[in-house]
């Protein structure tokens, strides 16, 4: 298909009439914008001028802390996996648990690579 060639005047005046419609859409824009600027400001926070405290650090039990490793370890591991051997490591996490789904998730990873 051959590409039609527009003559210059033509081009002129279509980048004319974007303009224009920009322009429009400018005006048009300009009272929401004072407006908006208008706006009284919101309210300072009580005590905002002053530093505040950071927040306290949430303490995680030990045990919490151990089953977000084991977790982190296992989707490491499925990240590495092909669809089927991740639905192996999820059949035996289900049934075994997650140490033995995390043992051969790392068997296969070893495997595949």
């Amino acid at each position: 298909m051959p590409i039609q060639r527009r003559s210059v005047g033509r081009e002129i005046r279509d980048i004319r009439h974007a303009l224009t419609s920009i322009g429009g859409a400018l005006e048009r824009l300009e009272p929401l914008l004072e407006r908006v600027a208008s706006a009284p400001a919101p309210a300072a926070r009580a005590g905002a001028t002053r530093r505040e405290a950071p927040a306290k650090k949430m303490k995680m039990s030990a045990s919490r802390l151990a089953a977000l490793k084991l977790h982190g370890q296992y989707i490491g591991y499925m990240r590495n996996l092909k669809p089927r051997q991740k639905a192996q490591v999820q059949s035996v996490r289900a049934s075994k648990g997650v140490e033995a789904a995390i043992a051969l998730g790392k068997k296969l990873s070893r495997a595949a690579a």
